[in-house]
């Protein structure tokens, strides 16, 4: 319901401060961009939640909360509200699992930029990180055998892109045999991103 206020307040005042105390009540860009995708090109979409019989009703909530509707009036002040979710958004720390899935840099030596499959450490499918020549062949070697590698740092939003910046601890991970044929498979997809990371083109 706190989106559903949001979008009233900000249709009838052409403000956007109810979408910054709605994130309290867990609005955020990844919500904004959902209903956005649900109502993009219908006359318009209703959400309702059931609570999972094993769990119950949350203390303070309603047992069968009413549907919210959407419709493609409301667009405009969703897709505002996600690009001022996405461009306020805070770095984080944290220390993510990922599945090497592009190496590219200048040289053959070199710091050079690698992109993760995030596969655990933050609710993101994929992100950038540029690292020191060190770093780069730990997970060019990573890559290599099918492992995944593990790097702290700070996930930041710029324009869209997810990066982790001050990227440090890279080592790589080990991993059952199901996923590890799993990652040489995604190795085997990539192929030409790993070509172009080594010979430096």
């Amino acid at each position: 319901h706190a989106t559903r206020e949001a979008v009233d307040y900000q249709r009838a005042t052409g403000g956007m401060e109810a979408f910054d105390n709605a994130v309290a009540a867990g609005v955020s860009r990844e919500l904004t961009e959902a209903v956005v995708a649900l109502v993009r090109g219908s006359e318009g979409a209703a959400i309702a939640l059931d609570w999972a019989p094993a769990a119950g009703t949350p203390a303070g909530c309603p047992a069968r909360p009413e549907p919210v509707a959407f419709s493609p009036g409301d667009l405009p002040a969703l897709r505002r509200a996600g690009a001022r979710y996405l461009r306020d958004e805070p770095a984080v720390a944290v220390r993510i699992t990922g599945a090497v899935v592009r190496l590219r840099r200048s040289g053959p030596r070199g710091a050079g930029i690698v992109r993760l499959r995030v596969l655990a450490g933050a609710e993101v499918p994929h992100v950038r990180i540029e690292l020191d020549e060190e770093a780069y062949r730990i997970a060019g070697q990573a890559h290599l055998v099918g492992l995944p590698v593990r790097v702290e740092g700070r996930l930041e939003s710029r324009g869209g892109f997810r990066r982790l910046t001050g990227a440090s601890q890279v080592v790589p991970v080990q991993v059952d045999d199901e996923e590890r044929d799993r990652l040489m498979k995604s190795l085997q997809e990539n192929v030409d991103f790993f070509e172009e990371a080594c010979t430096g083109e």
